[in-house]
Parts: C-alpha cells; sequence; structure tokens
C-alpha cells in the first residue's frame, strides 16, 4: 500500500514538474492558436504543430524502446559478467532509472529532432521540379535544394544519436572498472560498442556519398562549384571514402564476432590512409596540372558558373539595349518630353524626412519613419511622389502620460500621410505638399477614407479596443477629437481569454481593469514586419515596407516585398542578403497589409517558380494569386530595392558571358559614385521616370562604370509599370565615345568658376551647403544630370532648404532655382528662337549689340547682388 502511494506521488510530482516547466510554452502555444486563428491563418500554425507530431511521435517511440533495449543490454551483459557485490550502487534500482533514463532521452531527442527536421521534410515531400538539371550529375535543381539538405540533417541527427550511444557506453565501462584501463576495459568496450561503431561508419559512408553533391558548391577552383580537381580527383575520392567506410562498418562486425582487434582496425587504417594520399593527390593535380594551364582546365567550369549563376540571380533575362548616345538635345525634344521632365526628382528623401518631421508632425508623438517614392495620376497626370505615414510613437509621450491606460487604451494610432511631387518646392525651399495636416487636406483628386493607421512600423506594443475609455483620434486646436475602433481585428476578451492573456503579455492589468468588457479586443503584432515574420518566417523580406492610398477605396495599404531564396543552388556564387548567404532569390510574393484593420495577404507574383510552389503546397491557403489583388494596388506594385541592388551587384562581374574575359577580370564593372550631402558614396539605386517606349514609366536605374574608372559603361533599368512589371534591361553606352559618370558630374561642379565659388561663400555665412543624389535621366538618346542643393543653417533647429538645382548636359554645366530655370538656360526659350540666322552686316551688328546690352544687364544684376552682399556681412 506505502509503495502504491509513493508511486502515485512520484507520479504527481513528475506531472506537476512537467506543467511548471513547460506552463509558458503551453500558454504561448494557446494564444498563437487563438490568434492565428484571429488573422484568417490557422492551418499555418496547425501545419507546422502536425508536422512536428508526424515526426516526433513515432521517433519518441522508436527512440524510447531503442534506449530502453541498449540500456537493458548493457545492464544484463554487465550484470551477468561481474559480481552484484562489486556493483557501486543498488542494482534493484537500476531497471527503474534507466526506464526513466530511455523515455527521457527519447522525448528530448525526438523534441531536437522533430524541430531540426519538420520543414526540411514538408519541403522534400512537397517539392516542386526546377526544370534544370546540373551538368556533373544531371540531376534536377530541386534534388539540391529540397531533398538533399533532408538527408543531410538526417544523416547529422543519426550520427548524434549513435555517438552518444557510444559515449553512454564507455562512460558505463569507466564506472564499472574504476580507472582500471586494462586490455579488459578495451575488449569490454569493443565488444558492446563494436555495432554502434560499425553504424557510426555506416553513416559516414553516406555522409561520404552525400559530399559528392557538395562539390558543387566547392570553392577550390578560380570559379564557384566544382572544378577540375573536384571532378578529376575530389570525386573518386569521396566514392572510395565511402566503399572504405562501408567495408569498415562490415569488417567491426565481422570483428565483433570474431574478437579481433586487427580486423577491426583495417577499414579504419585504409580510410585514413587513403584519405593522406588522395588529400596530397587532389593537392598535386592543382599545382601541377591544372594551375599552369588553369584557363584551359577550368574554362567549361567557369561556363558552369556564370550560366548558374546568371540563372540564380534571374540576370539572364537581362536585355541588352545599345544606346547611342549623342548629344543633339533641343528645346523641341524637351518639350516632346515633357511628361520626363516634369517627374524629374529634385528633392531628396534624406534633408525631406527631417523636414517633414518637423513641420508636419503636429504633435511630438507622431513621428515619420521613412520616406518612399511612389508615383499616382494626379489630377490626370501620371506623378512621382514622395510619400510617407504618421505614425504614433507612445515612447514621445510626456512621462506623466505614460500610463498603462494611455500606452494601450487611449493612443493606439497614427493619423494620415503627407505626399509631395518630387518636382515641387515652395520659394523658401520647403516640399510642396499634395497631402498635408491632420486630417488629411489636399487640393488634388485623391481621397483618403480611412486615414488611421493601426498597423505599422512603429507599432510595438499590443493595443486593446472597444473599451470604455474613448481612443484619441487625433488633435484639433486646443482639444482631442476621440473614436471607437469600427473593424472586427483582434481576439475578444471574454471568458477564459482574458486571463490567458494577462498571463501572455504578463499584465494583471489587463486582468482587472474595469476599462475592458467582453466586447473588448486585444490586437497582437501591430508591427507589420513582426507580423509577417510571424506569419511566413520561412520568407525574407525586403527592408523598406511603402504605404499606399489606394485610389479606388481611399484606403490605406502597406506593401512588403518578400523573396524565396536558398544557398543550395549549384554553381552559383553566394552572396549576403538581409545578413543571410545565398545563392538562388526571387521576389516571388507582394504582401498587403490593411493599416487600419491589419488584414494580410500574400500575393504570388512568381507562379512559375519551384521554391513558392512548394510553400503554397506546404501551407494550403496561405498564398493569393496576383489576379486577387485588390483594385488599385497592382499599379503601386514596385520592383524592390534591395532585389535589384543584389542583381546589380551580382551584374558587375556575371554580365560577361566568355569564360576567358570573366578568367582575366577583363570586363569587370563598379557601381558608380556621387558625393552625396559631405561625403563619396557608391550610388544609390534611383526610382527615375523617363520615357522608355512611347510614354514615360516608373523605372528603376543605376549607372555602372568601367572598375577604376568614372566614365559611364551602362545604365541597369527594371521596369515597374503595367504587363512590363519586371523587366529588366541593359543600355549599354558606345564604348567609342565617353559619357560621364555622376562623380565627373561632381568634380566638374567643384571645379566650376561660378557654382564652387558660391557654395564657398554659403559655407562662410554660418549655414552648411548639402548636396542630393545626382539623378541620371535618359532623355531620346542623350543623359542629363541632375542634382539639388540644400542650405542649412548651422543652428539646432533649422530646415535643409532646397536652393538650386545644378543640371549637367554634354560640356554645359548650370546652376539655377529650380530646373524650370537650369533647362532655359540649356536649351533657351520660344522667345529667344530668331527665325533666321542673321546674314548682313546690319544684322550681325545688331546681334552684337543686342548680345552686348543683355550682357550688361547681367553685369548691373551681379553688382547689386555683390551690393547687398556687402552690406550684410559689414551693416
Amino acid at each position: 500500500m506505502k509503495s502504491m502511494k509513493k508511486k502515485v506521488g512520484m507520479l504527481l510530482l513528475g506531472i506537476g514538474i512537467i506543467i511548471v516547466l513547460s506552463f509558458n510554452k503551453v500558454i504561448t502555444l494557446v494564444t498563437d492558436l487563438i490568434w492565428f486563428d484571429s488573422i484568417g491563418y490557422p492551418q499555418v500554425l496547425l501545419t507546422r504543430i502536425f508536422s512536428k507530431l508526424i515526426i516526433f511521435v513515432p521517433l519518441a517511440v522508436v527512440l524510447t524502446l531503442l534506449f530502453r533495449h541498449f540500456f537493458k543490454h548493457l545492464y544484463m551483459y554487465h550484470y551477468a559478467k561481474i559480481n552484484q557485490d562489486t556493483l557501486p550502487f543498488n542494482t534493484n534500482k537500476i531497471k527503474k532509472w534507466l526506464n526513466y533514463g530511455s523515455i527521457i532521452l527519447g522525448l528530448v531527442i525526438s523534441t531536437i529532432m522533430s524541430n531540426l527536421l519538420w520543414f526540411d521534410f514538408l519541403k522534400f515531400v512537397n517539392r516542386f521540379s526546377f526544370g534544370i538539371q546540373d551538368p556533373v550529375y544531371s540531376l534536377d535543381i530541386s534534388f539540391y535544394v529540397f531533398v538533399l539538405p533532408f538527408f543531410k540533417a538526417l544523416l547529422f541527427l543519426v550520427l548524434i544519436l549513435l555517438s552518444l550511444m557510444v559515449i553512454f557506453s564507455l562512460l558505463i565501462e569507466i564506472l564499472l572498472f574504476r580507472g582500471s584501463y586494462s586490455r579488459d576495459f578495451y575488449v569490454d568496450f569493443f565488444k558492446e560498442s563494436a555495432h554502434l561503431i560499425s553504424g557510426i561508419f555506416l553513416t559516414f559512408a553516406g555522409i561520404f556519398f552525400i559530399k559528392i553533391f557538395d562539390l558543387l558548391y566547392s570553392a577550390r577552383g578560380v570559379a564557384f562549384g566544382a572544378s577540375f580537381t573536384d571532378t578529376h580527383v575530389t570525386l573518386w575520392a569521396l566514392i572510395l571514402y565511402s566503399i572504405l567506410a562501408l567495408v569498415s562498418a562490415l569488417l567491426i562486425w565481422v570483428a565483433h564476432k570474431k574478437a579481433s582487434f586487427k580486423l577491426m582496425s583495417i577499414g579504419p587504417i585504409a580510410l585514413i590512409g587513403c584519405w593522406v594520399v588522395l588529400s596530397l593527390s587532389g593537392l598535386i593535380v592543382q599545382k601541377l596540372i591544372v594551375e599552369p594551364d588553369e584557363i584551359t582546365k577550368e574554362t567549361q567550369y567557369i561556363e558552369h558558373n556564370i550560366a548558374f549563376t546568371q540563372s540564380a540571380y534571374n540576370l539572364n533575362a537581362v536585355d541588352l539595349i545599345e544606346f547611342p548616345y549623342e548629344e543633339k538635345l533641343t528645346l523641341d525634344t524637351i518639350k516632346a518630353n515633357d511628361e520626363t521632365i516634369k517627374n524629374i526628382r529634385i528633392n531628396d528623401s534624406r534633408p525631406l524626412l527631417q523636414t517633414f518631421n518637423q513641420i508636419q508632425s503636429i504633435r511630438l508623438y507622431y513621428n515619420f519613419n521613412n520616406i518612399d517614392i511612389d508615383r499616382y495620376t494626379i489630377d490626370g497626370e501620371y506623378t512621382q511622389v514622395f510619400i510617407t505615414a504618421r505614425e504614433l510613437d507612445q515612447y514621445k509621450l510626456d512621462n506623466k502620460a505614460m500610463t498603462w491606460i494611455n500606452q494601450y487604451l487611449k493612443y493606439t494610432h497614427g493619423y494620415g500621410i503627407v505626399m509631395a511631387p518630387v518636382n515641387k518646392v515652395t520659394e523658401e525651399g520647403q516640399p510642396k505638399l499634395l497631402f498635408k495636416n491632420i486630417p488629411p487636406i489636399t487640393d488634388t483628386d485623391l481621397t483618403i477614407t480611412r486615414p488611421e493607421i493601426y498597423f505599422g512600423e512603429q507599432n510595438e506594443s499590443y493595443i486593446i479596443v472597444n473599451t470604455d475609455e474613448k481612443e484619441f483620434d487625433y488633435p484639433s486646436g486646443s482639444d482631442n477629437v476621440e473614436t471607437t475602433y469600427s473593424a472586427n481585428a483582434g481576439i475578444k476578451l471574454n471568458g477564459f481569454n482574458k486571463l490567458l492573456f494577462s498571463i501572455q503579455e504578463r499584465s494583471l492589468k489587463l486582468l482587472v481593469s474595469n476599462n475592458i468588457q467582453s466586447d473588448s479586443r486585444i490586437i497582437l503584432k501591430r508591427n507589420i514586419m513582426d507580423r509577417v515574420n510571424s506569419i511566413a518566417p520561412f520568407l525574407s523580406y525586403d527592408t523598406n515596407p511603402y504605404i499606399v492610398v489606394n485610389q479606388e477605396d481611399g484606403k490605406l495599404y502597406w506593401i512588403i516585398d518578400a523573396y524565396t531564396s536558398t544557398r543550395y543552388y549549384p554553381y552559383s556564387q553566394s552572396y549576403y542578403f538581409e545578413d543571410q548567404p545565398i545563392n538562388y532569390i526571387r521576389n516571388s510574393v507582394k504582401v498587403v497589409i490593411d493599416a487600419y484593420d491589419g488584414t494580410t495577404n500574400y500575393y504570388i507574383f512568381d507562379e512559375e517558380y519551384p521554391i513558392i510552389n512548394t510553400y503554397a503546397s506546404i501551407y494550403n491557403g496561405l498564398f493569393k494569386s496576383k489576379s486577387e489583388l485588390p483594385s488599385g494596388l497592382e499599379t503601386h506594385m514596385r520592383y524592390p530595392q534591395d532585389y535589384f541592388d543584389l542583381q546589380a551587384s551580382v551584374y558587375q562581374k556575371y554580365h560577361v558571358d566568355n569564360p576567358v574575359v570573366f578568367y582575366n577580370g577583363e570586363d569587370v564593372w563598379d557601381i558608380a559614385t556621387e558625393k552625396y550631402m559631405d561625403a563619396v558614396q557608391t550610388i544609390q539605386s534611383n526610382y527615375v521616370m523617363f520615357k522608355i517606349d512611347e510614354k514615360a514609366e516608373f523605372s528603376l536605374i543605376l549607372p555602372y562604370t568601367p572598375k577604376g574608372k568614372p566614365n559611364m559603361t551602362s545604365l541597369l533599368v527594371a521596369r515597374n509599370d503595367g504587363e512590363h512589371y519586371g523587366e529588366v534591361f541593359l543600355y549599354r553606352f558606345p564604348k567609342d565615345k565617353t559619357v560621364q559618370g555622376p562623380i565627373m558630374i561632381e568634380s566638374r561642379i567643384d571645379q566650376d568658376s561660378v557654382i564652387s565659388p558660391q557654395f564657398t561663400l554659403w559655407g562662410q555665412q554660418g549655414s552648411s551647403v548639402l548636396r542630393g543624389n545626382v539623378i541620371v535621366v535618359p532623355v531620346e538618346n542623350s543623359l542629363l544630370y541632375v542634382e539639388p542643393i540644400y542650405i542649412q543653417s548651422d543652428n539646432a533647429d533649422s530646415l535643409p532648404e532646397m536652393k538650386r538645382v545644378i543640371i549637367a548636359y554634354g560640356d554645359q554645366i548650370v546652376m539655377e532655382q529650380n530646373l524650370q530655370l537650369g533647362l532655359e538656360k540649356l536649351f533657351g526659350t520660344r522667345k529667344d528662337q530668331s527665325p533666321a540666322e542673321p546674314n548682313t552686316t546690319g544684322d550681325l551688328l545688331k546681334q552684337i549689340q543686342s548680345q552686348f546690352d543683355a550682357t550688361q544687364r547681367q553685369l548691373d544684376e551681379l553688382k547689386k547682388t555683390i551690393d547687398l552682399l556687402e552690406q550684410q556681412i559689414n551693416p
């Protein structure tokens, strides 16, 4: 009876310990299930849970029985062999603790293995074919991306498991022999562990075999991927290692039966000897055969590397277009490209962000996180604009206002946007606003029907809506306008939910607050990046989400670009993207998030690619077709800068198709440089509107220069509009002409006899001169270079003001107050165009007199300006 009570007590104690240790995980799991169900994606979490269980349950049973058999075998062997009186513990308790140990080990190892294997297993089962074969083994790329990682992980875990069992055997031997390491110790240990050691060598045979396929990621040769030495030496060496590992496993098993150490050692010694010999052979072949004739030996492998790298980064889809560069722009061609000219950017996002935060924050607790560029049809005109969301930053509230009610019930959302055209400023040099103030005011035909921003880039904490406490909506003079949330987002805090989420959020106030009723809702994961990473962590996300005003329904939406990538694409050069090494990537998904109710939808934009199709097969119902995108949003899809910049970086080297040119590094490009603000930097990709076919398009561009040279060799362009979205091409400039790179324009600015002294003068008057990005704008077969110039006073509260625009064309460079004046100075105006060339002495004299008079007027104006300046300097 006492024994039964003791067993029951031990069982209850064990259950209690498990509950305590797993309490937080259980609460997290339950609240996650409720949250995923509330956003319409319960299958995402359930797929994760059930796939882990599918691996965990049978594995836990098998491993528990395996460990029980293993420990029982050890126990029976040593129990029969050694006198019980010599054992340092009570043998009656051994079976019990071995059973407990078997269960614990089975559960722990199964948990680890299921957590490591579940996603690789799902990708393996649901894999789609790439339709491309590798050039060495003629296997579909899906084998490397979906199959190989799963089996590598599986073999690694089996190796760890067998090694643990060998260690357990060794520990028991050490415990029993208690320091007496005689021959009997080693014989005893070998007899007990032979089958495990044999299994380890069998596993090594599989590992060596899999390493054959890893050769396609080799970095030995002149290009990434299997090289001459890899395919002619290392490949056969790995095959031999695999065979010798199999032989070793067999010999160890036979040696165990015959108790022969010599027989056991033959395989491992042969394996080590072959490894030494073949490693030296590989080194000799590389040094004496390959390197003296490297280009001949490695040509086909360089071709593989070029072709597969271009394919992996979608660079084989880049069209080459010869750009017949010439300098023949006239007033007529400028007029004919009016849509391009009207959308030339003369403002810059960095100083503009500072300006917006000072003139449009309205209150201290509002903040603009970043500024994005987009395009809208405004009053019938296709217009490129800056746009940013006014978000609420609770940490900027007064310390006394940082109460629990204010943080979680009262100050719940941001409000509205600010929008400005890229090409217009006020007379004071400030942006001309198309949307401004609270509530949003506009003189355009754009409308915002739902300006509240509950989900954004800065919303870190949960909030509770539909409480007895009205929410702050927006300030109105000295008063505040209040509101009540009208969407169904969030989780009702009725019944058990209130207790669950108070525990999860570690908030007693959430549980006891009288403001929270049964209809109140808790809204979680309002930070849009946290939200998408929680739903689909297997995708990687762009670092620059952007907000959109949908012209169809007047609502605000966030758009985030999402990527499918892998580091297992054979022969493809690896690069870092979002701090992760990859060698294949596609911008497969656009994520759209409603800024008011948080509805999150994943739209597939590249339905032909196998990785996203595999994910769609795993998570049925998560992804939607591009055709289901809400009306009005497709016109705001952008070719993402992060993705474009990665492609541009890879293309610097991999635009070359000729393996000899690639080997010699004869045609490597640099991304152009510029002087930005007050330092030289690599130029950033820019969204620019210019005519490509028949009309101006919103495009993303980046200029290249030859390595180590300042002149521009080409311009990489990604299209964004309509049916051409996603098309990338390269404008290649003539090699027999010097096309100025951005840094050459910067040098001309610094050397210009009018502009440079003006910069010096402004800098001596307690102001700083800030230089914006150099924007390269293709117009017909020519290029315009445009750079905004800002002046900022040195006092703390000053705002940068756009005071001048520099325009360069051909060998001309001008600086004027705005773009129009600069273009007029370069190309003249209609009234400057005389109907006929002077052809008489009288006509020539009249023209000379006219030009002299115009020059005299300019000199008079210059003198007045100098006099005014002297008065200000010496009052």
